[in-house]
């Protein structure tokens, strides 16, 4: 082994542990940001460790390759808004699938001839070839893989970027798709017995197109779980890869990112009280007639809100997406220390999938300058919900509505949700009479606890904020 080669391998091992320790740290928002800055140096070491590996070709390619990621990706970063984080975070994934699957298809063809021609002729058998069963198996694994989360990453994209209707279905779908997917099996076996170029190409179509049929049908109410799921099969697509290339790199960060991915899927699914075989292969929730939902809805103006928190006990902020289509965070903590300083005792409760991506309320909160101690998750925050004075839900929907618990026939039913519905009082801040991502009405917004707070989410927060200086005289 030259002094090269174990540098690499020595920073291999360094970058694989910074991987380690960041994910670990990504654990807890205290110390997330540190564990995203560990786990770039990692990559930063891993990337340039592979510099030194032995019989490396293309190298102004690379380099090109290189400055043109890093400046897209510095640039879109930066401009991207919180509201569009989801979509951004649905297309890197994307990405590496893509990634992954580009290595597949190059070592696939190279085995076929295209690259490599000299000693391999199309039509050729692997074994013949001198190909490794393993390194061929893993190869067509990941590229499969690899393809299924690009694509179905892209539509993820276009869902939540409001460019393609939410849910697209056809009637024998789920056959359709399970013979795709069949197919997809055949032409993988085809592909890496026969090193055929055209059987490779047809793969790698029908796997492409598998990831965007298994995804179209799949409802906005369960986007987080998709992308954390595409998520985990990109992580496993580089693995894979990662041992077709022999890179120690690769492995451990593919089968770290997956293996997170999928616990993260798991806690999600659960947390909808959803299986993960029927997001991907069965409607959201149950069907037939929904209950009728009784009574209306009672508007209420920012003075008696104020009035009515100002005064409580106990507060407790629900946000959601539609706090972060206001960007109305800042307003609202500064609201909460308002409430604070008059010495009502304030908490915000998340759910698990709040928003349009795992943490997404975490993010908008932290950025805002929220403690930690002052977020509560789901399963211990609603045994506080009866002893709540008032509940403000700013652009939260699908997360509160209570037919999850009382409507068998609701397209959501059986996901656990926050008992919003048991406080004393609530207020709903929501622009209008709209429903929420999964198209249904809320019946929270009914009930005769509730009033509605109509208008843009900053725009009320502030006026709360407003009134509550009134109430304190004038005074900040």
């Amino acid at each position: 082994m030259t002094l090269q080669v174990l540098l690499a391998s020595a920073s291999y091992f360094v970058a694989a542990t910074l991987f380690l320790l960041g994910l670990q740290r990504m654990a807890s928002p205290r110390t997330a940001r540190s564990g995203i800055r560990w786990a770039g140096w990692g990559m930063l070491i891993a990337t340039g460790a592979t510099f030194l590996l032995p019989d490396l070709h293309n190298l102004g390619l690379i380099v090109t390759a290189l400055v043109l990621g890093t400046v897209l990706a510095w640039v879109s970063g930066k401009k991207v808004a919180i509201t569009d984080m989801p979509q951004m975070v649905a297309l890197y994934n994307g990405m590496g699938g893509g990634s992954a699957a580009a290595i597949g298809a190059v070592e696939l063809l190279k085995y076929s001839g295209l690259v490599a021609g000299a000693s391999a002729v199309a039509g050729l058998h692997a074994t013949d070839a001198g190909v490794p069963v393993v390194t061929l198996v893993l190869a067509v694994l990941g590229s499969a893989i690899g393809a299924v989360s690009l694509s179905g990453s892209v539509i993820a994209w276009a869902k939540l970027d409001g460019r393609l209707d939410r849910r697209v279905v056809f009637p024998g779908q789920q056959v359709f798709n399970l013979l795709v997917a069949l197919a997809m099996v055949v032409l993988g076996v085809l592909a890496g017995t026969t090193l055929s170029t055209q059987w490779i190409i047809a793969f790698f179509v029908v796997a492409l197109a598998l990831g965007i049929l298994m995804t179209l049908p799949i409802g906005g109410a369960d986007m987080p779980v998709v992308i954390s799921l595409y998520n985990a099969f990109t992580g496993l697509a580089v693995a894979f890869e990662g041992y077709v290339l022999g890179n120690e790199a690769l492995i451990i960060a593919g089968m770290m990112v997956g293996a997170a991915g999928m616990l993260l899927t798991k806690l999600m699914a659960k947390a909808m009280n959803r299986p993960i075989h029927t997001v991907l292969f069965g409607s959201f929730g149950a069907s037939g007639q929904a209950q009728a939902i009784e009574g209306s809805l009672k508007p209420i103006e920012a003075g008696d809100v104020a009035a009515m928190m100002a005064y409580a006990e106990r507060v407790v902020i629900v946000p959601g997406y539609g706090m972060a289509v206001a960007q109305a965070q800042h307003k609202i903590w500064e609201l909460t220390q308002k409430l604070v300083e008059r010495g009502v005792k304030v908490k915000f409760a998340i759910h698990p999938v709040a928003g349009r991506m795992p943490g997404h309320m975490n993010v908008l909160l932290a950025e805002a300058g929220v403690p930690y101690d002052l977020i509560a998750d789901m399963d211990d925050i609603n045994p506080e919900f009866a002893n709540t004075d008032v509940s403000l839900v700013i652009g939260a929907n699908d997360v509160v509505n209570p037919v999850a618990k009382t409507d068998p026939a609701s397209p959501i039913y059986g996901m656990p949700i926050l008992d919003v519905v048991d406080s004393k009082n609530t207020i709903v801040i929501k622009r209008g009479k709209g429903t929420g991502f999964a198209g249904i009405e809320n019946a929270l917004f009914f009930a005769d606890n509730t009033r509605m707070l109509y208008g843009d989410g900053a725009e009320m927060a502030s006026a709360l904020v407003s009134e509550l200086k009134a109430l304190d005289g004038g005074g900040h």
